[in-house]
């Protein structure tokens, strides 16, 4: 199985998710997809250690200094990539972001959707992905498994 992240900002523990995702779902391959950001480096090289393939993006930053790594379109374009040349059995995808209805709506019509892993409360996952129908489980009801 193929896995797609993207990174939670929160207070997670990374191997106890790598972990947790390989005995709860089946995870053999981790991907995040995050802007690459020198001063970050040392938690790139941990969640590399934790087990996770990192796809880094070029980040630009605006006029106020804020840096700005958009990784939706990358994230898009390997888990397309990957479901044509078979890849992955089945996708779990960790987000609460609508941008990616289109694509949790592609691969549910494959049969190649596990589910949703929403970093966000119910409340705060995007409605573009509940209309999808697609099965959504909450990382907050983990939290004691996860937290560090």
């Amino acid at each position: 199985m193929n896995f797609i992240i993207i990174i939670i900002p929160r207070a997670i523990d990374y191997e106890k998710l790598r972990v947790w995702l390989t005995d709860k779902y089946s995870v053999t391959a981790a991907y995040i997809f995050i802007g690459n950001i020198p001063k970050y480096s040392k938690l790139y090289s941990h969640l590399q250690e934790a087990g996770f393939i990192l796809i880094f993006k070029e980040v630009v930053y605006d006029n106020n200094g804020k840096p700005k790594g958009n990784c939706d379109a990358d994230l898009v374009l390997k888990a397309t990539q990957d479901f044509y040349i078979h890849s992955y059995d089945k996708m779990l995808l960790i987000s609460s972001d609508g941008d990616y209805a289109s694509l949790v709506s592609f691969v549910m019509s494959e049969n190649r959707l596990l589910g949703i892993l929403s970093p966000a409360r119910e409340k705060k996952c995007s409605i573009l992905l509940k209309r999808t129908a697609a099965r959504i489980f909450y990382i907050d009801n983990q939290k004691s498994i996860l937290e560090k």
